[in-house]
Parts: C-alpha cells; sequence; structure tokens
C-alpha cells in the first residue's frame, strides 16, 4: 500500500508539473516539484508505519 500511495501521488505531481511546463507557469511546476519530494516521504512513513511489503500490516493477496 505504501508503494502505491506514493507512486499515485508522484504521478499527479508530474502531470500536473507536465501541464504547468507546457503552459509555461513556473510556479505550477515547482509546486509540481514539491508534491513529488513529498510523495516520496509519505512511501517512506508509511513503510515505517508497516504498510510496506513485509511490514507488520501488510496482508498479501492470494493469487488464483
Amino acid at each position: 500500500m505504501a508503494a502505491w500511495t506514493a507512486v499515485v501521488i508522484m504521478l499527479v505531481a508530474f502531470a500536473v508539473g507536465t501541464v504547468g511546463f507546457c503552459a509555461a507557469l513556473p510556479i505550477v511546476v515547482w509546486i509540481a516539484a514539491g508534491v513529488l519530494v513529498i510523495g516520496v516521504i509519505i512511501g517512506g512513513i508509511l513503510k515505517k508505519m508497516g504498510y510496506g511489503v513485509g511490514g507488520h500490516r501488510y496482508v498479501p493477496k492470494a493469487h488464483n
């Protein structure tokens, strides 16, 4: 769950940053870069809280 959360946050930041870059809005690009860094931090925090692979709150799914 930690990786999925981090990836979704970073994907949204990257998409918004791309639009800001194409629209020549540097403030949007820098805000998106900040959100990208926040996504990495949130992923690390969730992993330390046990939501990463191998964490105590991780529940593997059975594949059929």
